[in-house]
């Protein structure tokens, strides 16, 4: 028997409440799963689960135990981590997860250079805008831009970004500039489908107002509510990270300088540990600094 895969195996099952759950997040079959831990129970001398039609709970036994094959799975991962820290070459697989438009424009040419910089690294880099259970999904690094955080992880926070009032510059020559906030109402508005569609809420000189605006259209993407204020459609918020490209290349125009909507708070969320993997601690570090520097 394998205990460490067998530890690995009793972990996972209680983290995700079920042998199915554990198989899948380890890559591997139902009763693989079920016959490590069989044989770890049987090692131990001790039932470590009470199996249920659909969960498994540790017994009292095994919650003992959980924190004991978590410290001992943990002393694993820093001595390998030690190795190839005395190497200097980060290996093995790291999963990330990033909301879409970020990696569309931003990440995913991070990862091809990390790729290729490091040839013995391997990166899952998964783009969803949901919100992704870290334990159960099995992400080593998450990129969370103004959602809630999950407990028990560390969260670091990289940089605000404003969201500012753009529109192309052919729309702004077709029907002129907005000079003041009441002259956004006679301009179409596009936006996410969330809160009210009947005002926005900016700050500037003279603080925070509610403005009203007329909502055209609507969609729940990032990357194509861009497209969209580039083919003239409309005006939007788009983030600073988003559109400051396009801004310096004069193809969208910034309206109303002096004002920015809700600022965007971006944080990189792992579980916390005493030592990150070489592999993990390469692209936190990477992420970090390319974050930061949008």
């Amino acid at each position: 028997m394998d205990r460490l895969r067998a530890m690995q195996c009793f972990v996972r099952a209680v983290e995700l409440g079920s042998l199915s759950a554990a198989a899948r997040s380890l890559a591997t079959t139902q009763p693989t799963v079920s016959k490590q831990i069989a044989a770890l129970e049987a090692s131990l001398g001790v039932r470590l689960l009470e199996r249920g039609p659909a969960r498994v709970v540790p017994t009292d036994e095994g919650a003992r135990f959980l924190e004991s094959a978590r410290r001992l799975l943990e002393d694993y991962e820093d001595a390998v981590t030690a190795l190839d820290e005395g190497t200097r070459q980060p290996r093995g697989l790291v999963r990330i997860s990033a909301p879409v438009a970020l990696g569309e424009l931003h990440l995913h040419r991070l990862m091809l250079q990390a790729l290729q910089q490091y040839p013995e690294l391997r990166i899952d880099l998964m783009l969803e805008d949901r919100y992704v259970d870290p334990v159960a999904e099995r992400y080593d690094l998450m990129v969370r831009i103004g959602s809630a955080l999950p407990p028990d992880m560390v969260a670091r926070e990289l940089a605000r970004w404003p969201r500012y009032i753009v529109a192309s510059a052919d729309y702004v020559r077709r029907h002129g500039r907005p000079r003041r906030l009441e002259d956004l109402a006679r301009h179409p508005f596009l936006r996410y489908p969330l809160g009210e569609d009947d005002t926005v809420t900016l700050t500037g000189p003279d603080g925070t107002r509610e403005v009203p605006v007329q909502t055209r259209y609507r969609l729940n993407n990032a990357v194509a509510l861009l497209d969209a204020v580039r083919e003239g459609a409309g005006i939007a918020f788009q983030p600073c990270w988003m559109v400051n490209g396009l801004l310096r290349r004069k193809e969208l125009v910034r309206l109303l300088p002096q004002w920015s909507g809700p600022t965007q708070t971006v944080h990189l969320v792992y579980p916390p540990r005493r030592r990150q993997p070489m592999r993990v601690q390469v692209m936190l570090e990477l992420l970090s600094t390319t974050i930061r520097a949008l």
